[in-house]
């Protein structure tokens, strides 16, 4: 009784332990996916290089003092309006039936 009793106890600190490192482990798991996503998804302001500008945009944030630094964001529209003509370059990004554009300036 005692060994199963060891036994189910070393299995959930180990299951436990595994669904902890997966969710805050910053090189893997769901820390990373959440890093990798938030890198993707600029804010006003931030800086970015974009990937594919003519077919699939990918917006990538980078530190505005980088060579890399192409635009920078600075305004975020709901669906069916356009950006400003201050703006030189807008993505457009539907997720789940939402969208919006990332409107920026070219640096």
């Amino acid at each position: 009784m005692l060994k199963s009793a060891v036994v189910v106890i070393a299995v959930f600190g180990a299951l436990g332990y595994w669904v902890w490192d997966y969710n805050t482990d910053p090189n893997g798991g769901k820390a990373k996916k959440e890093a990798e996503a938030a890198s993707h998804n600029p804010s006003i302001g931030d800086c970015v290089k974009v990937e594919d500008p003519q077919g699939s945009p990918v917006p990538t944030v980078v530190d505005c003092d980088s060579p890399e630094a192409e635009y920078k964001m600075g305004d975020l529209v709901v669906a069916g309006q356009q950006c400003g003509s201050q703006y030189d370059y807008g993505i457009k990004v539907t997720r789940r039936g939402l969208g919006h554009t990332m409107c920026f300036t070219k640096l």
